[in-house]
């Protein structure tokens, strides 16, 4: 078994190229949240109100709803890339298509089938996910990358909109209890980001054109934050935990400064 010091002598230092690609995955986070989600974040401040007319119940209902998705999309996920239909709906374009299609269903009748669709369309993100992992080197059937796809659904910490880097080098454990663990931290914040979405979708037959649109870019924005999460366990991997993170963490930080002097 190696030593914690052999293990750390294996990774070779960032060179200039390492640190380009660090930074350009910094860049990537910053751009997810793009013009698209801006345009379905304001649509869903203006329809608040309609929630805020609901029960005090509707808002654990969200939560819950939260929960039981994620839950489900990673017990089935996997399973349904296998098979004839699993491989045909199997690349970016086609998650986004289902995604839609199926937010397009969900908002036909408001704010109760659109938590009746949640499950579907998170299903279709994860997916989307996995499918990133693959490009950078990762099994999508293996349990710790499933895990680790499960994680990018914390994105949005903060109102960063970023990355929780504490899952990026960690082994999450295999067992059920840290899955439950796992999902009962990034189900708060996968909540919170889809009060919005479900905002949208409040007001029955126009929710059907929200829940398309929100739905598109959801997937889309979840698939830009596996690039940068999965873009950095690469880099990890090849070249340690701390110098990874120390540069990705110093080039958020100078495109902050450079966004604020703009």
């Amino acid at each position: 078994m190696k030593t914690i010091n052999a293990e750390i002598s294996d990774k070779s230092p960032l060179g200039d190229d390492d640190r380009a690609r660090i930074r350009a995955l910094a860049d990537r986070q910053r751009r997810a949240n793009g013009v698209l989600m801006r345009a379905i974040n304001f649509v869903g401040t203006q329809v608040e109100d309609t929630l805020k007319m609901l029960p005090k119940g509707a808002r654990g209902q969200i939560d819950a709803a939260a929960r039981a998705a994620l839950t489900h999309s990673y017990e089935v996920a996997a399973r349904s890339r296998s098979g004839a239909l699993g491989q045909a709906v199997n690349t970016d374009r086609m998650h986004k298509v289902m995604a839609t299609l199926s937010g397009a269903i969900g908002g036909f009748g408001g704010l109760p089938t659109a938590l009746a669709e949640l499950p579907v369309a998170t299903t279709m993100i994860f997916r989307a996910v996995q499918g990133v992992a693959a490009q950078y080197g990762e099994d999508p059937a293996d349990p710790e990358t499933r895990l680790q796809a499960l994680a990018v659904f914390g994105a949005g910490e903060d109102g960063e909109d970023g990355i929780d880097t504490s899952f990026l080098g960690a082994r999450l454990g295999l067992s059920g209890a840290a899955v439950h663990t796992l999902i009962a931290r990034v189900a708060p914040r996968f909540a919170a980001v889809l009060t919005q979405k479900l905002a949208t979708q409040a007001v029955p037959i126009l929710g059907a054109a929200a829940g398309a649109g929100t739905n598109y870019a959801f997937t889309q924005y979840y698939v830009e934050m596996a690039h940068v999460h999965f873009g950095l366990r690469q880099i990890v991997r090849e070249h340690g935990e701390d110098a990874v993170l120390d540069v990705f963490h110093a080039a958020l930080a100078k495109r902050q400064v450079t966004d604020r002097d703009a």
